[in-house]
Order: C-alpha cells, then sequence, then structure tokens
C-alpha cells in the first residue's frame, strides 16, 4: 500500500513496512541529520520540513498515514510531563493530515505515558478527535521483546480504520511471538547477550559502521536508573533523552564494561547491520533511540498488508 510517513526520524517504522510490502510515497522530519540518514539508507522522498509549515495539497494521496508524534511531553522520562506542555499539540498536525488526506488506516506509535496523561483525558481527546475525523479508534500497549526485539520498549500503538471500511476490515493488531519462558507454541525473548554476541569490540580490526561508543564512565548506577544490563535478558529501553552533560544516555553493554555503541544499540533497535547513522555521535545516539524498532514495524505492516488482500477480495 501507499504510506505516508509523519516525524520518520530516521525511518525504523517506515524501513520495517518497506520489509513487509509497502510503498512510503512521502515522509517528513524537522530534523536534518534524521533526514540525511533516512535518505542515505532508504529514499529520496523524505522532506526537511516542520510538518506544521507543509500544506496537506502538497502531501499525495496515500492508503496508509504512520507516525510517531514527538513524545517529550507525554514520555515517564520526561519529568517536566505536563498536560498542557505545546509539544503535545504535534499530534494535531497528525490530525490534521490524516483528516484532509483520509487514508483508509493509520497507525499512529507513542509511548505508554499517553495513557496516563492527565488522568487519561488525553488519549480520549485523541481518540475523540480521531473520531470525528471518520475514523473507528483503537489502542494498545505493547512490548517489543514479545515480538523478537531484543529489547524491552513498551509502547502505545493508535490504530484507525475510516468508517466508511466495513468493520471487517478493522485493522488487526500482531499478536505475540515470543515471551519471557518460551510458553506454548511462543518463542522465548531474545537477550541482549545473543544479539551482541557476535559484534566485537570498538577498538578491534574488525570495524563496523557507527560502532563508536559514549565515553561517559560507566558508574553502579548509571543516568537510566539501571546498575546493570543483564546478558540473558532483553535489553533496558534505549532511550534518546539527554544525560544532563550535553550527552545522551547510552545503554551499558552486557558485558558492564563500558557503553554501548551506536551500532550495538541499533542493533537492539533491530536495524540491519548496513544501516548507517549519519551526524555527530550525540545524534546518531538520538536518532536510534526515537525510533521505532524495525522488526516490530514489519509486524505492524504485515498486519496491513493482510487487510489490503482481504479488501481486494471483497471487491
Amino acid at each position: 500500500m501507499r504510506v505516508v510517513s509523519l516525524f520518520s526520524g530516521a525511518g525504523g517504522l517506515d524501513l520495517g513496512l518497506i520489509q513487509s510490502g509497502h510503498k512510503i510515497v512521502w515522509a517528513n522530519d524537522f530534523d536534518a541529520d534524521c533526514v540525511r540518514t533516512y535518505a542515505h539508507n532508504i529514499g529520496n522522498h523524505a522532506i526537511l520540513a516542520p510538518i506544521e509549515n507543509v500544506p496537506s495539497e502538497e502531501i499525495p494521496n496515500c492508503d496508509v498515514v504512520v507516525g510517531g508524534f514527538p513524545c517529550q511531553g507525554f514520555s515517564q522520562a520526561n519529568r517536566l510531563r505536563v498536560g498542557d506542555d505545546p509539544r503535545n499539540s504535534l499530534y494535531k498536525e497528525f490530525l490534521r493530515v490524516t483528516t484532509d488526506k483520509q487514508p483508509k488506516w493509520f497507525l499512529a506509535e507513542n509511548v505508554r505515558g499517553i495513557l496516563s496523561l492527565d488522568g487519561g483525558h488525553a488519549i480520549k481527546k485523541i481518540e475523540d478527535d480521531f473520531s470525528r475525523a471518520g475514523y473507528r479508534v483503537q489502542k494498545r500497549l505493547f512490548n517489543t521483546a514479545d515480538y523478537g526485539v531484543p529489547q524491552s520498549r513498551r509502547r502505545v500503538i493508535i490504530a484507525g480504520t475510516r468508517k466508511d471500511l466495513p468493520e471487517t476490515l478493522d485493522y488487526r493488531y500482531p499478536e505475540p511471538t515470543h515471551d519471557a519462558k518460551g510458553s506454548g507454541n511462543l518463542k522465548k525473548w531474545v537477550s541482549v547477550g545473543t544479539a551482541l554476541a557476535d559484534i566485537p569490540e570498538p577498538e578491534s580490526d574488525h570495524q563496523l559502521l557507527n560502532h563508536i561508543c559514549s565515553l561517559y564512565k560507566v558508574t553502579n548506577r548509571n543516568f537510566t536508573g539501571h546498575r546493570t544490563t543483564n546478558p540473558d535478558m532483553p535489553s533496558p529501553t534505549i532511550l534518546a533523552r539527554g544525560n544532563g552533560g550535553g550527552g545522551v544516555c547510552a545503554i551499558q553493554h552486557p558485558k558492564n564494561h563500558r557503553r554501548m555503541s551506536v551500532r550495538e544499540q541499533a542493533i537492539i533497535q533491530s536495524f540491519p547491520i548496513d544501516f548507517e547513522f549519519l551526524g555527530q555521535m550525540n545524534s546518531c545516539y538520538r536518532q536510534v533511540g526515537n525510533a521505532v524498532p524495525v522488526l516490530f514495524g514489519k509486524y505492524l505492516g504485515e498486519q496491513l498488508s493482510t487487510l489490503a488482500k482481504m479488501e481486494r477480495v471483497s471487491l
């Protein structure tokens, strides 16, 4: 299907959708490094501009609109989280594009804090807005570790189906493929130790793209609140926020002797090994931390592919 991507970042969600058979016809971000990274790895259809400056008529028609509208005001990692944070209004730009383009489906990704913001009133307002725009709306909280991503990352997916489509074509969330124990037909979570087992040290002769790491000293308790990284479990959530010293929060390596490199955190986010992030090291860390894990994006896209097939059969 034809997909318009808003707040695309480095393109984690978009790459997952491409891997599941979809075509990204237009993408957008206001961060120059993100757009450079996107163009370098995915395609030159990403536009560098604040979305509020882009008229809807300049955006192509599409079957699906996707995006993770900026979440800083919603995030539980943001200690200044408040309901009237001006950054939260950017979801209205997502709403504006969806309303004007009227895709058959939309998918909006956000942090779990969006569910509790203002005692749940914020998510209710968002649902009501999209309902008035002509969509049946649903939401669900996911842990990407349940989909083979070697990271415990909890995110909300808000899905909408245009009301003129039959309810049989409502978006259906993907079912988990993994769990903590590998119960029944499910596989066991992929551990961070397994994911990084074959990755050499940054100083070795076998250099990988972006295999550079933060030089901040590893202490008993790093800025993310994790004393150590358990190699037998999925990684803690890869973050994009600052460390208070002008850098970013890099998760400890599972051997707990240093911070993970940009490349290692990208692997934890399920980016391909040859996906290259452009910009200064701190920018690359942020691009990785803000991304939707590629593998999770692929599972979301496969559900859209199923709906497209069902729609063709029903015609």
